[in-house]
Parts: structure tokens; C-alpha cells; sequence
């Protein structure tokens, strides 16, 4: 039996302070007050001090409230009735579904150790040709979408929770607005998705600390069961509202801030949970992808600056689109000679063409006189954007490929196109298909 404390002695917010001995850092506890029980977890131990974050808020709790330590941290139910269900970021039920209490597991537990991993080397498609085709997405990959306030992002990631070819899609919700979690979940379920989708879901009105533990939830019951051979798929959304939660908590707490009042152990806190992306052999995977917002869509903020040094690449979103400069997944050599053997070619000359094109854009904005090769350049970026750089577009990867080929025929002749001989005898359409 954990012992009782029936006296608090500070009240900070949303964080309380009592005197107790044997608490472990994010042991949970239960306070007890006039409106009943309400969960708390500890965020901080100053030798006998011990300050817990209220889940639910402090609101009504008084310092002479008691507060009984439960000897654990958070834990999860894990098993496959977890598929198609909703929760909130403490785990509970938000679809009025029972709730799950049997076969409980930590949460937020150590990354895989380095040698028990293996080469990525599996494609994950998503039918979306500015991934597959420029921008491969890779099993055990952990990738950001850097945006801003406005962008689709929270569309671009539904669809991909449709459409891409894994075994398990979690959803982990991190400030959502509430029409934002009713899309994903409408989305879903029309497109007949949610069957193998559990989502996690932590809206704007939720208590802040439930907040931080979205993603530890969702990728404690991705390792699971990825370990039963599952390939899953774990899409956060936002990652900037997750460190947002850490400084309120920070401040809450009077730590010394750091880059514009961010807690110091930032790129700790980021790493440690991007770090559980991976291939286990002979088993299953984790793949993350996440959305972080750019205040003022600024690169250097704190947030994406930390996070371009963990992850492996990033996806730009702006003007609606995946940008094809900027944007980049380091691993996409490990796959792209496994795909179609002309993939890495098309990739890199659609790219280097659509770059001549931006520069023929800007020289007739500024009035100077088109040449033919300038003319034909303007053709094939208003091809490629419309066909490929669309977001509208959902194709497989051959058929991208094979369209690829079909707009580089309807602009240029072979040797305009720097391919390699052997590949545009193979490749070539025999008749310009794309108009």
C-alpha cells in the first residue's frame, strides 16, 4: 500500500507540491478533493519535495486535500481492441466505447538500442507522387512536415493515413481543434480506414499535461505492436504544440528558459521520442511522420531547428503543395534502386527542369524576350505542377513514373532531357500521351 499525504503544500497553477518520500520522476497519483479524484503525474523532484502536473487542472483542490503516490508511471492497455477505437491523451475513452483495462504497459520507456536495428530499406507508399516519386517515405524513417498555420497539413495526413501501404495507422492528436479531430475521424471512416487506425486525440480544450503524453502512447502501443511483426505507421499533429506544452510547464514550474523560453532539454525531449522510430529484424517497424508548425515560418525557431538535427529530412508544405526544393528524405537512396530502375533518373531530371523552368518564369515576369527552349520550359512546368506537384494527384508509383516520362515527351525531345540512352530506349512513349 503506497502511503497517503494529506497535506500540499504549494498550489502553482496546474502543479501542486507536497513533501513525500520514494516518489519516482512521472510516477502517477491520485489527489483526492471535494470534487472527487483527479490524476496527477510528477514532473519534478527537488529532494523531498515533490511537484505533481493535475491532469484534469487544480481548479477546487485544496492544501488539505490528500494525495496517495500509485507506485507507477503512465500505462496503456494493449491489444488488438484497441483497432478502430478513439481515446484521449490519458488513454481513456472519447468514442463512448468501454474502456480498456487488461494486458497494461508502460509508457514512455527507452528508445531500441542501436545494434537491434537494421538498415532501413522498405518503401512506404502513399500514392502521393511528391513522396514516392521525389521524395521517397522509408519504413522505420522519422520525418517532420514543416508548415504553417493554414496549410493542409492535417488533410495531407489524413490521406496519407488512407491510402498509405502499411499494416497499422496511430494517430496522435496534440492540440487539435475540435473540427480538426472530426475530420480525421469523418475522413476515416468514410474512406473505411478506421478499422486499422487508433487514434489518440488531445484537443485544444484538454488539460495541458495530457498534451506531452500523446506521443509517448501512441508510439508505446506502435512498439508493441510492431514487435508482433506489424508495420505501423504513428502520424503526429502538432509536435509545435507539444513544446509549447513543455514550456508552459517549464514556466509553471520557474525553470531558467532557454532560446526564446523554451525549457533547455528541448532537443532531449524531441529526440527521445523520434528516437522510437524503427526496424526491428524479423519483426515489425515504426515509421513516424509528423506535423510542426513554424511560427512566423521561421526555420530557425527553436522547434524545427531542433528537429531538422533528429529526424532524416523534411517535407515542406507551402501553397498547398509538398515544395520540391527544400524538401528532402535522406533515406530515399536506400530504396529507389529497389523500386523501378529509371525512378532515380526521373526523380533528378524532372527536378533539374522544373528548376530551369522557375528561372524562364522569372525572366518573362521581368519582360525579357522567351527563346524556344524557354517556351518549352514554361510547357513543362505548368505540365508538372498540374500533373505531379499537385496534392490532388493520387497515383502509384509506376503510373507516376510512367507520367513522368509521358510530360518529359510532351515538352522536350530525348536529348533535351539529359536521360540516360539505354533508359529512353526503354522508357520513351512512343506518342506524346500528356497535353
Amino acid at each position: 500500500m503506497r502511503k497517503v499525504y494529506s497535506r500540499i503544500e504549494a498550489i502553482a497553477g496546474n502543479v501542486i507540491t507536497v513533501t513525500a518520500r520514494g516518489a519516482r520522476y512521472d510516477e502517477l497519483a491520485l489527489v483526492n478533493s471535494a470534487h472527487g479524484q483527479s490524476l496527477a503525474q510528477v514532473i519534478r523532484l527537488d529532494q523531498d519535495k515533490v511537484s505533481l502536473q493535475v491532469f484534469s487542472g487544480a481548479r477546487g483542490i485544496s492544501t488539505g486535500d490528500e494525495v496517495r503516490f500509485l507506485g507507477h508511471s503512465m500505462q496503456v492497455s494493449f491489444s488488438e481492441n484497441l483497432l478502430g477505437r478513439i481515446f484521449d491523451g490519458s488513454g481513456q475513452p472519447r468514442d463512448n466505447g468501454p474502456s480498456l483495462e487488461e494486458n497494461l504497459i508502460e509508457v514512455g520507456g527507452p528508445a531500441v538500442n542501436p545494434a537491434r536495428r537494421i538498415i532501413p530499406r522498405n518503401m512506404i507508399r502513399t500514392g502521393i507522387p511528391m513522396i514516392d516519386v521525389f521524395n521517397t517515405l522509408v519504413e522505420s524513417q522519422k520525418l517532420p512536415i514543416f508548415s504553417v498555420s493554414g496549410e493542409p497539413y492535417n488533410e495531407l495526413l489524413a490521406r496519407i493515413a488512407l491510402q498509405a501501404e502499411v499494416d497499422l495507422i496511430i494517430l496522435g492528436g496534440i492540440g487539435l481543434k475540435y473540427d480538426d479531430y472530426l475530420y480525421f475521424k469523418d475522413t476515416l471512416e468514410e474512406g473505411g480506414a478506421l478499422s486499422h487506425c487508433i487514434f489518440f486525440v488531445h484537443t485544444a480544450s484538454d488539460p495541458t499535461v495530457e498534451a506531452l503524453m500523446v506521443p509517448d502512447i501512441s508510439l508505446a502501443v506502435a512498439e508493441q505492436f510492431a514487435l508482433q511483426g506489424k508495420r505501423v505507421l504513428v502520424l503526429l499533429s502538432d509536435m509545435t504544440n507539444f513544446a509549447d506544452a513543455l514550456k508552459e510547464i517549464a514556466v509553471t514550474m520557474e525553470q531558467v528558459p532557454s532560446n526564446r523560453g523554451y525549457p533547455g532539454d528541448l532537443y532531449s525531449q524531441l529526440a527521445s521520442r523520434y528516437e522510437k522510430a524503427v526496424d526491428f529484424e524479423g519483426a515489425g517497424s515504426i515509421t513516424i511522420l509528423s506535423v510542426t508548425t513554424m511560427p512566423g515560418d521561421d526555420v530557425t525557431h527553436p522547434i524545427p531547428d531542433n528537429t531538422g538535427y533528429i529526424t532524416e529530412g523534411q517535407f515542406y508544405l507551402r501553397n498547398g503543395r509538398i515544395e520540391p526544393f527544400g524538401s528532402l528524405s535522406r533515406l530515399k537512396q536506400l530504396v529507389n534502386s529497389r523500386t523501378r530502375k529509371d525512378h532515380r533518373a526521373i526523380m533528378d531530371a524532372m527536378i533539374t527542369l522544373y528548376a530551369a523552368y522557375l528561372e524562364s518564369q522569372e525572366k518573362r515576369s521581368m519582360g525579357f524576350r522567351m527563346t524556344d527552349w524557354d517556351n518549352k520550359l514554361l510547357k513543362y512546368g505548368g505540365l508538372f505542377e498540374e500533373k505531379m506537384l499537385d496534392l490532388s494527384v493520387n497515383i502509384p508509383l509506376e503510373e507516376a513514373l510512367d507520367l513522368g516520362w509521358e510530360i518529359l515527351a510532351a515538352c522536350f525531345t530525348p536529348a533535351e532531357t539529359g536521360l540516360r540512352s539505354e533508359l529512353i530506349a526503354e522508357f520513351w512513349p512512343a506518342r506524346e500521351a500528356v497535353s
